[in-house]
C-alpha cells in the first residue's frame, strides 16, 4: 500500500513539473509575441517594409555580334566550374577510405581532364597528375580538406555527369546539397573564331560586383547599348514557403548585331597582310577590304610584331591618322578636275623643280596621267597652286567640301578625323605668316605631306572614285535582330551624296589606272592579267621624338578591283624598314587579295558560268567518264538520257586545274586526284563550282573544294 503511494507521488509530482514547464513555455511565447507585436512592433514593420519594398535587378542576356551571313562573333555561354567538397559528410563518412577508389578517379581525371602548368604566353608548360593533387588533400586532417577542389574550369552539365559517373563518385548515393560534386554557374563571352577581327569585334569586361558585362573595345564597345539589352525588375512578396520574388518587368535581351565581316575575307587578309609583314620584317600593318556599291567593311586586320618575335593583332590602326604621302595624289586631282584646274588626263604639266622639291622622273613636261603615274610632287603642286596660290586656307575649305573632315561614325572604336592645318594668314596667336611659308605647306599637303589621314578615310576617297563619285559611308553593322528573329537592315548611308561628277571620276580612276598598268607605273608589281587592280602608292617617314626617322618608312597601297566594274576597294598600310617600297608590301596585300577573291570564284568572269542543262524535261544525269547516256539508259529502262555537258577532261594540259563542272562526286574526284590535285566537297549532287578555276597553274599536293548541287 505504501508503495502505491509512493508511485502516485512520484506521478503526480512529474505532472506537475511537465505542468510548470508548459506554463513557463507559454508565459514565454506570450512575452515574446507582446514584445514582438507592440513593443518591437515599429521596427518589425520597418523590416518587413523593407524587405517587400526592396527591387532586384534581373540582368539582361547581351545581344550576339554576327558576321555577314550570320556566323557567329561573339556571343554568351553559360559555364560551369565544377568542384568537389571533401568534407562533405557523405566522404567523412567512407570509413575506411578506399585508396582504389580515389586512384581510379584519379586515372579517370587525367584522361578527361589533365591538370597542366602554363607558360606566361599560355601555352602548356607541364601536365601534373591528379594522383599526387588528391592524394595531398586526403592525406589532410578532414577539418582541413578543401571544401570547394575545383575539378573542371568553365565546364558544361555533360562534364559534370560523366565524372559523377566516375570511380569513387559512382558509389556515392544522393543528388544536390546530398551529393559532394557541385556546379558554379557563370556567363561568359565567347569569341568562337578567336583574335580574327579582334579589334573591330572588340572585347567586354565584367564587372564582379554587378555581374554585368560591358564593351571596352571595337562594336562590343561602340554598340554596347544596344548589345547590353534592358535590365529587368522583381520585387519581393510574401508566399506561403516564405518571402518570394515576384518579376515585375522582365528583362529584354540585347540585339544581335548583324556585321558587315565576312569570315573568308577577313581569313584572307589576315593571313595576307602576315605574309607581307614577315618577308618585310615589318613592325606593323593595318589592311581593310570594303564593298564599292554599299561601303560595308568585308574584313579589316591588324597585325603587329610582338616581344616574342611573332606577329599578333594589334592597336586598329585603321582608324588612327598618319602622314599619307602620296596616296593623297589622287584625292588633290579631284578637287583639280572638278575646280577646272586642269581639264583632260593628257593635259601637259610642268614638272620642273617647284616649292624646294624636284621631280626624279623623266619627262620634265608630263600629262596628267603621268604625273599621277609617276607619282611627280611637283607635278601635283603645280596644278594646285593654279587654284589655290593666291589664298592657300582655301585648299582646306574644298576639302571640307567634299566631307573630309566629317565624321565616318564606321563603328570603329577610337575613330580619329583628318587633320589638315588651315593656311591662314596668322598663326593662333595673331602673328603673321609669310606667304612664302604657306606655299611651301600647301605644296606638301597636296601630295600629302603636312596632313594626318587614317586609312580608312584614304579607302573612303578611293571608294568614291570607284564608285562614280559617290562617298558612300564605311560601315562595320549591316543591321539589328531583335529578340523574335526579325531583323532591322540599316540602309547604305552617304557622307556626301556626290564629291564631283562621273566624269571627274572617271578621269582620276584613268589616272589611277597607269600607276598600275603604264610604263613607268609605280605600282607595276601589282599587275596581274587574271584580275586588274589599280590604285596608289605612297610612303612617308615616321615621326619619332619629333623627328623624322629615316630608317623606317610607312608603305601605303590604296586601290580597288576589277578595274572596269570595281565591286572592292582595298587599302594596305606597313611600317618596316627603308629601302623596300609599296609596291612589294602593301601593293601585295591587296593584289594578293584579288587573286585569291577570283580563285574562289567571289569575283572575275568565271563566278558567273552556270552548268549547260539539256532542254525539255526528260530525265537528266551528270557529266561521267564512266558511263554514256545509253548505258545509263539501258539500266533505268528509258530511252530517252539527257546529260549535262562537261568539259572534255581528257584535254586538260598536265600543272593546271581542270574544269569538271558538271560532273558528278566520282568522276571530278578522279579527274582532279589523277592531277595530283586534293579535293574537298561542299554539297550533294553534280559540280556546279570549283574554288580554283579551270586553267590556273597550281602545285601538286594543293586543295581545290567543289560544291555540289542537284
Amino acid at each position: 500500500m505504501a508503495t502505491k503511494q509512493n508511485n502516485k507521488t512520484h506521478i503526480l509530482a512529474r505532472y506537475a513539473l511537465i505542468s510548470v514547464l508548459f506554463v513557463g513555455l507559454s508565459i514565454c511565447i506570450i512575452f515574446k509575441l507582446f514584445r514582438t507585436t507592440v513593443v518591437d512592433a515599429k521596427a518589425w514593420n520597418e523590416r518587413a517594409r523593407n524587405e517587400l519594398s526592396s527591387i532586384d535587378t534581373i540582368l539582361p542576356e547581351r545581344g550576339n555580334i554576327l558576321s555577314d551571313n550570320g556566323n557567329i562573333l561573339a556571343c554568351n555561354l553559360k559555364v560551369y566550374d565544377i568542384r568537389v567538397d571533401l568534407r562533405h559528410n557523405k566522404i567523412l563518412n567512407m570509413r575506411p577510405l578506399r585508396w582504389d577508389w580515389i586512384d581510379a578517379l584519379a586515372d579517370s581525371l587525367d584522361l578527361y581532364y589533365p591538370r597542366t602548368v602554363h607558360n606566361a604566353d599560355g601555352t602548356v608548360a607541364e601536365v601534373v597528375s591528379w594522383h599526387k593533387k588528391l592524394r595531398q588533400e586526403f592525406e589532410k586532417p578532414e577539418n582541413k580538406r578543401s571544401r570547394a577542389l575545383r575539378i573542371v574550369q568553365k565546364g558544361t552539365m555533360e562534364d559534370y555527369e560523366r565524372i559523377r559517373n566516375f570511380p569513387f563518385f559512382d558509389s556515392i548515393k544522393g543528388r544536390g546539397a546530398r551529393f559532394p560534386l557541385y556546379t558554379e554557374e557563370r556567363n561568359i563571352r565567347m569569341y568562337p573564331y578567336g583574335k580574327m577581327a579582334y579589334r573591330s569585334i572588340g572585347r567586354v569586361n565584367e564587372n564582379f560586383e554587378t555581374k554585368q558585362f560591358h564593351g571596352y573595345s571595337g562594336l562590343e564597345k561602340d554598340l554596347d547599348s544596344l548589345l547590353y539589352g534592358q535590365p529587368g525588375l522583381a520585387k519581393h512578396v510574401p508566399m506561403t514557403s516564405g518571402i518570394g520574388s515576384w518579376i515585375t518587368k522582365p528583362p529584354v535581351r540585347g540585339f544581335d548585331i548583324l556585321s558587315t565581316i565576312n569570315i573568308d575575307l577577313q581569313e584572307i587578309l589576315e593571313q595576307e597582310l602576315l605574309n607581307v609583314c614577315r618577308e618585310s620584317n615589318a613592325e606593323w600593318g593595318t589592311a581593310i577590304l570594303m564593298e564599292v556599291e554599299t561601303g560595308e567593311i568585308k574584313a579589316i586586320s591588324n597585325i603587329e610584331l610582338l616581344d616574342d618575335g611573332t606577329y599578333g593583332e594589334a592597336l586598329n590602326r585603321a582608324v588612327t591618322a598618319f602622314e599619307p604621302g602620296s596616296v593623297m595624289k589622287p584625292i588633290s586631282m579631284i578637287i583639280a578636275f572638278e575646280d577646272g584646274l586642269v581639264k583632260s588626263v593628257n593635259e601637259m604639266i610642268d614638272c620642273s623643280p617647284f616649292q624646294r622639291t624636284s621631280d626624279p622622273h623623266a619627262p620634265p613636261v608630263k600629262n596628267v596621267k603621268q604625273v599621277v603615274e609617276m607619282s611627280s610632287n611637283t607635278g601635283t603642286a603645280r596644278i594646285i597652286f593654279r587654284g589655290y596660290a593666291n589664298n592657300p586656307a582655301r585648299f582646306h575649305d574644298r576639302l571640307a567640301s567634299i566631307g573630309f573632315f566629317d565624321k565616318m561614325n564606321s563603328g570603329i572604336a577610337g575613330e580619329q578625323i583628318p587633320y589638315v592645318r588651315k593656311l591662314e594668314a596668322t598663326d593662333s596667336k595673331g602673328q603673321p605668316i609669310t606667304m612664302t611659308s604657306r606655299h611651301l605647306d600647301l605644296a606638301r599637303q597636296a601630295y600629302g605631306y603636312n596632313t594626318m589621314i587614317p586609312p580608312l578615310y584614304t579607302l573612303a576617297y578611293y571608294n568614291a572614285i570607284a564608285n562614280g563619285g559617290r562617298l558612300v559611308r564605311p560601315h562595320l553593322v549591316r543591321g539589328l535582330r531583335f529578340e523574335n528573329g526579325r531583323d532591322s537592315i540599316i540602309p547604305i548611308s552617304y557622307v556626301r551624296d556626290r564629291i564631283c561628277s562621273e566624269a571627274t571620276a572617271e578621269k582620276v580612276k584613268q589616272c589611277i589606272h597607269e600607276v598600275v598598268w603604264g610604263e613607268h607605273g609605280t605600282a607595276r608589281g601589282v599587275r596581274d592579267d587574271r584580275i586588274k587592280v589599280v590604285g596608289k602608292t605612297g610612303t612617308a617617314y615616321p615621326v619619332e621624338n619629333g623627328t623624322y626617322n629615316t630608317a623606317k618608312r610607312r608603305y601605303a597601297f590604296a586601290g580597288f578591283f576589277p578595274y572596269e566594274q570595281p565591286k572592292y576597294s582595298c587599302m594596305a598600310l606597313v611600317l618596316g624598314p627603308a629601302g623596300n617600297s609599296a609596291n612589294r608590301t602593301s601593293g601585295q596585300v591587296v593584289k594578293n587579295m584579288a587573286l585569291k577573291m577570283y580563285a574562289r570564284g567571289i569575283i572575275g568572269d568565271h563566278e558567273k558560268k552556270e552548268v549547260k542543262m539539256p532542254n525539255g524535261k526528260r530525265p537528266v544525269v551528270n557529266a561521267t567518264v564512266k558511263s554514256t547516256p545509253a548505258k545509263i539508259g539501258k539500266a533505268v529502262k528509258s530511252s530517252d538520257i539527257g546529260q549535262v555537258k562537261g568539259a572534255d577532261a581528257s584535254k586538260v594540259v598536265r600543272g593546271v586545274v581542270p574544269d569538271v563542272i558538271g560532273y558528278d562526286l566520282v568522276s571530278a574526284v578522279k579527274i582532279m586526284e589523277e592531277r595530283g590535285i586534293n579535293v574537298k566537297v561542299a554539297g550533294t549532287g553534280r559540280v556546279v563550282r570549283q574554288s580554283v578555276p579551270a586553267g590556273i597553274k597550281i602545285k601538286k599536293g594543293s586543295s581545290v573544294v567543289l560544291t555540289l548541287s542537284v
